[in-house]
């Protein structure tokens, strides 16, 4: 066949930015974002938008220069998703739960020429850039309350005077190519220093029209969307643009607390939100108070999680309560969720428990991956579809990252022979799902035998007394090492110390051993009032690991007569315990 031409009339380089002017002209009129007292339509959001890329272009904003931002989940925030990439920039969405060195430390690496600061954080703000030296500093924007202006300021540039200042008629800027960067997101650097993540304008935009299509069978453009989900956290699995595709109304909270939800949920009838499955701890331990909100909910709300494997059992819970539940996976490198389990009709046939299990696993690719396999990283061979064989799930298609962003050498080791390496290890099911059982540095090795860390918490999550719960590797004398559980209890049990604690611990072996094989129970069980975790509330495992490496286990059973005296010399009482754990968390 002949070579056709490609034009302006049949090519244009594919970026979700375009979705804002589309809803403006369809949806103009239609609720945009609600925030407290605050309501704008597409038409005006729109009209922000631009104003604000044409402020940045009077600061000196040109291709490819970084803007950064600290805020939680506010207008601001959803506005300079457009606006920053119509100035030509790149935005880098910094994670509020960070410390002033993290947070200097990416200023410093981004090279950010602007700095946009939520009035709550200026003095977190303060403090990092005090660390910065002057050739290095940005310019900074303070993002005031639009509900209720405090007057609080970090310099003398503040975020709705560039909006108003701005020129609505600009014309933004033209993307040449697709492939050109739209966003800079780190990851948490729970173990290293945090890596910059390279995203596409070609990546996020089929990223997002992937999940529009694959979560609840197609969202629709009705919808409500609930902001449960950090904006910064993969630039809100892309549902920033997603919602402005199908001109859909953003609900904007500041806080995710359970009576912040519920009231938004019941009050402007919420249909969608996301959150990771540590969310659904707070929505279930709520009071009957904060609660009361969503009584007599009209329909379901869709919840879409992802993050470390939700329980069956947790998400059995959180169903009851009105919410349906589908589950993700992903990673910063992969434009957020990967994977989605979609839902069979014929599963609803099964058992509420049943239900509940196939839900857990993290399902089939999402539209813009072009492949996804679980493979022996040796040989590169596929594993056997048999939901038992391990191997380390690879990915690749156009929503993976560009790379890492001045570091070549972590990209080059995160990519093989075409491949994304995730650095989880999961299974394939016969019928093509996957199933994480861990991540590759979590798995535990006890006399040969591998033990995902992943299917024992499972179980313990099923013990009506335990909230949450993690478990890593334990030196053992003759097995090389064992499984030990780090765990956390609902409220009002199990509060009491000494005999006490060694009680329940006892408790939960004695569980374990009767639910699980007797080689993949936990030979040690470590009580705990608060696990330890990353800025985006997953637990720090690598801190966990640290712990129990100060542990050794020398018995297998608690009918063992020892098992009280080795558990009096390995005792860790509880506040060298914690002490323990905040040194961990400088390092």
């Amino acid at each position: 066949m002949d070579k056709l031409p490609k034009c302006a009339a049949n090519f244009v380089p594919l970026s979700p930015v375009t979705f804002l002017p589309r809803a403006a002209y369809m949806y103009g009129n239609h609720p945009s974002i609600i925030y407290g007292g605050t309501k704008f339509i597409w038409r005006e959001t729109y009209q922000r938008c631009l104003c604000l890329a044409s402020s940045l272009q009077s600061l000196n904003i040109s291709k490819n220069d970084v803007v950064s931002v600290l805020a939680p989940n506010i207008p601001a925030l959803y506005e300079m998703h457009f606006a920053v990439p119509m100035a030509g920039a790149v935005l880098n969405t910094i994670n509020t739960r960070l410390d002033a060195n993290t947070i200097a430390t990416i200023l410093k690496h981004s090279g950010a020429k602007v700095f946009f600061v939520d009035y709550q954080y200026v003095s977190l703000a303060s403090d990092a850039l005090g660390l910065l030296v002057s050739n290095s500093m940005p310019l900074v924007v303070v993002i005031d309350d639009i509900d209720s202006p405090t007057g609080i300021r970090l310099g003398e540039l503040e975020y709705e005077q560039l909006i108003h200042s701005g020129d609505s008629r600009y014309t933004p800027q033209l993307l040449d190519d697709e492939w050109d960067p739209i966003a800079l997101n780190y990851t948490s650097g729970t173990t290293s220093a945090p890596k910059g993540v390279v995203y596409s304008h070609r990546g996020t935009y089929l990223s997002t029209m992937s999940l529009l299509l694959q979560w609840k069978v197609g969202v629709g453009s009705e919808v409500v969307y609930l902001w449960s989900l950090p904006m910064f956290h993969c630039n809100g699995w892309t549902f920033t643009w997603g919602v402005a595709a199908r001109g859909g109304t953003n609900v904007c909270i500041r806080n995710t607390c359970a009576p912040n939800m519920y009231k938004a949920i019941a009050e402007h009838k919420v249909t969608h939100m996301c959150c990771a499955p540590i969310v659904f701890n707070i929505l279930l331990e709520a009071t009957p108070a904060g609660k009361q909100f969503s009584a007599g909910l009209a329909s379901p709300v869709e919840i879409l999680t992802g993050g470390a494997p939700p329980p069956a059992v947790l998400l059995e819970k959180v169903e009851k309560l009105g919410f349906h539940v589908t589950h993700a996976y992903g990673l910063t490198e992969a434009t957020g969720p990967a994977l989605v389990c979609e839902w069979q009709a014929k599963w609803d046939q099964l058992p509420c428990q049943e239900q509940a299990k196939l839900k857990a696993r993290q399902g089939i690719s999402v539209l813009s991956l072009a492949d996804v396999d679980v493979k022996n990283l040796e040989t590169m061979a596929s594993v056997p579809r048999d939901g038992k064989s391990l191997g380390e799930i690879v990915l690749r298609g156009s929503s993976i990252m560009k790379g890492y962003f001045k570091d070549p050498e972590a990209t080059a080791k995160a990519f093989k022979d075409g491949w994304f390496l995730t650095g989880d290890v999961g299974v394939i099911h016969p019928d093509g799902y996957l199933e994480i059982k861990d991540r590759s540095k979590d798995v535990i090795i006890s006399g040969g035998e591998n033990i995902s860390s992943v299917e024992v918490e499972s179980l313990l999550y099923k013990h009506p007394r335990v909230l949450e719960a993690a478990v890593v590797a334990m030196p053992h004398p003759h097995w090389g090492e064992t499984p030990c559980a780090f765990i956390t209890l609902k409220r009002g049990e199990g509060e009491g110390e000494g005999e006490g604690e060694e009680a329940e611990e006892e408790e939960i072996i004695s569980y374990c051993l009767k639910n699980l094989p007797r080689f993949m129970a936990p030979k040690r069980v470590v009580i705990m009032d608060v696990l330890p975790k990353t800025a985006t509330g997953k637990i720090q495992k690598f801190q966990l690991r640290a712990l129990a490496n100060t542990f050794t286990a020398t018995v297998s059973t608690t009918r063992d007569p020892q098992i009280r005296n080795q558990r009096s010399q390995n005792k860790l009482q509880k506040p060298l315990l914690e002490e323990f754990v905040l040194a961990m968390s400088r390092l």
